[in-house]
């Protein structure tokens, strides 16, 4: 039976899409490579633009005890302090509960999951008006439309020949959950040598702590525990929580080699969804809100195609467009913002010429974060 949309990913992109449109009477399978629930590498920080969309989706977000979130703090990899409030503030949800719950209610509207399978590679078959899928088992699917949702970096991404892949990335992520004692209203990133790190309250009085740095740190001192030890913790605020936390699991998550160069928002004629369309790396994180937003956009325009009233080739036009009216500019102010991060020189000169022009603070932080959805 040919499907009406095949979902790669069941991340937050790629669940919201599935809800919405088998919520539109459409036949969605997604393919996700794990078991729900598990953990991924993410800030789990998401602005308020989405909170109230989300809840719309039978998200319960207070039962899930969720954290507010409205003052932001950054700092020098010398300790140096900046501090602002931020106007829309946004929630902290660890995305092992928040995929969990989307996936339930995926579920619950009827989409189809197939777990423990990865894609090996996407044919389209335009004359019949219809894409292939062949997965890794061997099975081969086939549908109207096909979604690409499956993260940062993918086997995929290599069999479609993208252009970011040609060159080898640098960095590596690293995620802990700890407890601690920190404001729960507060999230901060703290800079360190080639490198920065978030730490925001998510739920069950747990924080997220999760950094960005490169191999090439990793190399230099054999492994995570050491390298923490001898590069982050020269910032003395990560010092005081590596020092004083509580570590609730005995490894960290780790992504490596997830590219920050733009991506394309469609590929092949398949449709690119969050992160596997374009990493954000804002002033105070926003990718999760970005993934939940693509996913709301294309799910409304493959519901026109699906019903219709539009060809193909109107609706890669039409996402394209949109995609980049919604994060255009976010991405470019994102990726602008990142380069003062992880340098000690230029970070030091940020937070002194922020400190000076706070109103301009405000006006970056304000252009991570999209429109009220």
């Amino acid at each position: 039976k040919m499907k009406d949309t095949i979902i790669i990913g069941g991340g937050l992109a790629g669940l919201i899409s599935s809800i919405e449109l088998a919520r539109n009477g459409f036949d969605i399978t997604v393919i996700e490579k794990k078991t729900y629930p598990f953990h991924r590498v993410c800030g789990e920080y998401i602005s308020n633009e989405v909170k109230k969309y989300v809840g719309s989706l039978g998200l319960d977000l207070n039962a899930l005890g969720v954290s507010d979130i409205n003052r932001f703090q950054f700092s020098s990899p010398s300790g140096r302090v900046l501090k602002t409030k931020l106007d829309l503030g946004g929630f902290g949800i660890s995305r092992y509960l928040l995929d969990f719950e989307l996936f339930k209610i995926a579920q619950k509207v009827g989409v189809q999951f197939i777990l423990n399978q990865t894609v090996e590679s996407v044919e389209p078959i335009l004359e019949q008006n219809k894409m292939g899928v062949t997965l890794s088992d061997g099975q081969i699917l086939e549908s109207k439309i096909v979604l690409g949702a499956y993260g940062k970096s993918a086997k995929l991404d290599k069999t479609l020949q993208r252009d970011f892949v040609q060159k080898k990335s640098p960095y590596i992520g690293v995620k802990h959950h700890i407890k601690t004692d920190f404001p729960k209203d507060l999230i901060a990133l703290h800079n360190f040598e080639d490198g920065y790190c978030g730490i925001s309250a998510i739920e069950d009085d747990k924080y997220c702590l999760c950094y960005l740095t490169t191999r090439e740190q990793l190399r230099r001192f054999g492994n995570i525990a050491e390298m923490e030890k001898e590069v982050l913790c020269k910032n003395p605020h990560l010092n005081q929580i590596f020092g004083n936390a509580k570590f609730l699991y005995d490894r960290p998550e780790v992504i490596n080699e997830f590219s920050f160069a733009p991506k394309t928002a469609i590929e092949n004629h398949v449709l690119m969804v969050g992160d596997a369309a374009g990493l954000i790396t804002p002033l105070c994180g926003n990718g999760m809100a970005m993934a939940i937003h693509g996913g709301k956009i294309a799910s409304e325009l493959s519901t026109k195609f699906l019903k219709d009233e539009i060809s193909r080739t109107v609706l890669e036009q039409k996402y394209q467009e949109a995609w980049k009216q919604q994060f255009g500019q976010r991405l470019w102010i994102g990726r602008n913002v990142q380069r003062l991060f992880g340098d000690v020189w230029l970070s030091e000169l940020a937070l002194s010429f922020f400190k000076l022009s706070p109103s301009l603070l405000n006006l970056v932080v304000k252009s991570t974060h999209g429109e009220v959805v």
